[in-house]
């Protein structure tokens, strides 16, 4: 009998569609089960990276709903963004139908890959009853003073006209077409991130069930430092410069300061000073520079001397007053003590300037003594030397009385300071969500009355690729009247980053249709927090912190009675084609449609889960997709020749089975479970099966290849859907493994006896007897020769 696999995954995928298969349903008599992936960008076509990331969570699903949870499983679009409206301009189209088209086409091919999502739910954030709702989100921000607007030197992208967060700079180009990154001023809107700093940090460690990897991205990424504000001041002035510091037990070692070029106090440094033109032009050219590529470590550090210096508080020293591309005004103060003996920045700095070391903290073996002995800088703990009365203190003791002193003189101030910055929404182009704000010349800034939200983005924006925002050239959008005196008015024309849609998605999916607020309370009462939630490590800072945030404000507002909304994570690997990610642009690309039109979706899905653990790289081998199409009609011809009784050994293999792929779906590990399924399959040809036997292993490898379970699930005889029957149980008392004594000998001679299951391998039966403590004086320094094995009575080692 042939598996039809296109007419078989046709069927079950209509079936499925006809009967609102995955409709989910709160029911508060029922455990739920909220499992997410990241939606996508509707790019219009899926690739193995899409393919991979939602068979991980489709699995997941199923396997949830086999164990009787009451499970949602939505999916949506992350539907604004550039790319639209460069697409809009390449194809001479609306980026609103460009969008529309390109979720028609993805929708398409998700049903392709039989993934059990409730498209009921579905979302497209681009669509007005969607993004009212960030509009409404943003007033209450806006009322609470979380958002406001300033003006600021941002990162302004070219190409695309709009600004970026600093996030979305990577090696001083722009994220989305790599146009390098220029630093403009402007006037923009932020929302007040940094109010939530210590409740982002402290409820880190709720997140038991996340990657460490993500928390520690996370962490660094807040970035609380705790140190002093030391004030060095200005050689013959009384003007202060504060530098924070977290390693004030290297103070007396400061021997130079560095100002970050955007300082304030720069430009009077440096005036009338022999230096002024290479310093002006230094900072003209770091002011194009990205702030990512400045604060890289891999990269060479510039700076220029100001002609000024400065007098170190402890000990009076006159030290040179420097400007680097290393130092960013967005940390601390804006300002560093350099202490190039004890900073890897600050040696080499130091070494290409030729500026002054010294050191102050050495090994307790007193083995570093003198600055011109160092080939890199001295960055562990040890003994101050070179500071004063702190001399033979170790250096974290130090740490402390350093700074309890300086605060005692005035010299300086114990301090917190916090990496996180407030985050920019503001984006200058059409395809985002209108910023809800008006602007009149006698009211000033003007929210606009809920009742009249959403603002619509108009239709008729013109395109034409050349700077600024679409929106501000449409008058019937612009020009308003104020909500408070009716006089003329201006509306806002920027429009808000996509991050703010992504930002609460999740809770809009408990009630996508819901109408009286961004999402129905109750609904998400039953349904948050979501319990497995799974993307890509990219994501794993600025999506994840801004979810968490909004989060914690929706907590304030009393909408939600949890501070974090994701319980476990899980950051899917990618997709590799020899050696290297899948890209265009590389002409790597192996299309998902093409692998199902030969194989069927789900040979696809099973070779996808089966080459590698969910977070680790996969390297695409089409072989690999060609033995899982095999394995399937392997498992296919067994219902040919089903047996009246199972052997008791196929029954033990069974239950083994059944606890071992049950846990490592619990786990995710996938691929230890398909091969689980495949040793089951191999007992069960070498010694056959009856219909109970072959039926449990359908049903745990459904999850897995869902329209083929389906299938031979109604062959069997069965009415109902597989995914209603329940995960099979295994009985414990066909776990007990029966053991065997086996005689150990070494050259025919009797030397110990060992215990082992029956039918144990001769591989694993060797890592025991050679494990055993007994025979070590025997074997101590020869090596074996033959390994002969009487199967069930013993074993003689020949050395």
């Amino acid at each position: 009998m042939h598996y039809d696999f296109k007419k078989v995954e046709e069927k079950w995928q209509k079936h499925w569609q006809k009967t609102h298969a995955f409709r989910a349903q709160a029911d508060p008599k029922r455990k739920k089960y909220y499992l997410l992936e990241m939606f996508p960008y509707p790019s219009g076509k899926i690739h193995m990276g899409h393919v991979r990331n939602y068979t991980i969570g489709d699995v997941a699903s199923r396997f949830k709903t086999l164990e009787g949870y009451n499970v949602m499983h939505p999916m949506g679009f992350d539907a604004f963004g550039q790319p639209a409206e460069n697409a809009a301009i390449k194809n001479k189209t609306k980026p609103g139908d460009w969008t529309r088209k390109c979720i028609k086409e993805m929708e398409t091919e998700l049903k392709k890959m039989g993934f059990s999502y409730d498209w009921e739910r579905e979302v497209s954030t681009c669509q007005s009853d969607y993004y009212q709702w960030n509009q409404w989100i943003f007033l209450k921000m806006l009322e609470r003073g979380l958002a406001y607007r300033k003006a600021s030197q941002v990162n302004w992208c070219p190409s695309c006209a709009t600004t970026l967060a600093n996030e979305e700079v990577i090696e001083g180009g722009c994220w989305r077409c790599h146009t390098k990154v220029e630093q403009k001023d402007l006037e923009q809107w932020y929302l007040k991130i940094t109010e939530y700093k210590e409740r982002l940090l402290e409820d880190l460690s709720q997140l038991k069930d996340w990657p460490p990897r993500v928390l520690a991205m996370q962490n660094n990424w807040i970035g609380k430092s705790s140190g002093v504000d030391i004030y060095f001041r200005l050689e013959n002035s009384d003007k202060l410069i504060s530098v924070f510091t977290t390693r004030v037990d290297t103070i007396f070692g400061a021997t130079y300061i560095v100002l970050a070029p955007e300082h304030p106090l720069v430009l009077d440094l440096i005036k009338g000073t022999r230096q002024e033109k290479e310093a002006l032009e230094f900072i003209k050219k770091v002011a194009s520079e990205s702030k990512i590529v400045r604060a890289a470590s891999d990269v060479k550090k510039e700076g220029v001397f100001t002609g000024s210096f400065a007098i170190n508080p402890v000990n009076n020293e006159k030290v040179p007053v420097w400007i680097a591309d290393y130092v960013l005004m967005e940390y601390g103060t804006g300002a560093i003590m350099a202490v190039p003996t004890h900073d890897g920045r600050d040696f080499l700095f130091a070494k290409e300037h030729k500026l002054p070391m010294r050191i102050v903290i050495s090994p307790k073996d007193g083995s570093l003594k003198s600055a011109e002995e160092l080939t890199q800088a001295y960055e562990g703990n040890g003994v101050q030397i070179n500071s004063g009365e702190f001399n033979g203190l170790d250096n974290r003791e130090a740490k402390t009385k350093i700074a309890q002193w300086m605060e005692a003189r005035g010299i300086g101030k114990i301090q917190t300071h916090w990496r996180l910055r407030d985050w920019l929404i503001s984006r200058q182009r059409y395809w985002g969500t209108p910023i809800p704000v008006i602007y009149c010349p006698a009211c000033g800034i003007v929210p606009v009355p809920c009742q009249d939200l959403p603002i619509e983005l108009p239709a008729d924006a013109p395109f034409t690729g050349e700077g600024g925002s679409p929106l501000g050239k449409v008058k019937k959008f612009v020009e308003v009247k104020c909500p408070k005196c009716k006089a003329n008015a201006r509306r806002e024309t920027d429009t808000m980053a996509t991050f703010f849609d992504s930002s609460w998605y999740f809770l809009r999916f408990c009630s996508p249709k819901f109408k009286a607020g961004p999402f129905d309370v109750n609904e998400a009462k039953y349904w948050m927090t979501v319990d497995q939630y799974i993307g890509g490590i990219e994501h794993a800072i600025l999506h994840l912190l801004y979810s968490r945030f909004f989060t914690k404000f929706f907590q304030d507002l009393k909408m939600v009675d949890f501070s974090e909304p994701f319980d476990k994570l899980l950051t899917q690997g990618m997709v590799l084609k020899d050696g290297e990610v899948m890209s265009k642009s590389r002409g790597n690309i192996v299309d998902p449609d093409s692998m199902i039109k030969n194989y069927g979706a789900d040979a696809l899905r099973l070779f996808i889960l089966f080459a590698a653990p969910p977070e680790t790289e996969l390297e695409w081998e089409e072989r690999g997709l060609e033995g899982a199409y095999k394995f399937l009609n392997r498992v296919w011809r067994i219902q040919e020749n089903l047996k009246d009784d199972a052997d008791p050994q196929v029954l033990k293999a069974l239950h083994r089975t059944i606890k071992k792929v049950g846990a490592d779906f619990s786990e995710f590990k996938f691929n230890t479970a398909i091969a689980s399924l495949m040793e089951l399959t191999n007992v069960i040809y070498q010694s056959g099966a009856d219909k109970q036997v072959f039926s449990a292993l359908i049903i745990m490898l459904s999850p897995i290849v869902p329209h083929f379970a389906e299938e031979l699930w109604q062959i069997l005889g069965h009415k109902e859907s597989i995914f209603k029957t329940g995960w099979p149980k295994y009985d414990p008392q066909l776990l007990i493994e029966e053991k065997v004594e086996l005689v150990i000998q070494v050259n025919g001679k009797l030397r110990s006896k060992i215990e082992v299951p029956c039918g144990i391998s001769e591989d694993k039966l060797k890592e025991l007897v050679f494990k055993d403590e007994k025979l070590a004086p025997w074997l101590e320094g020869k090596t074996p020769k033959k390994f002969i094995l009487v199967p069930q009575k013993l074993v003689n080692i020949v050395i």
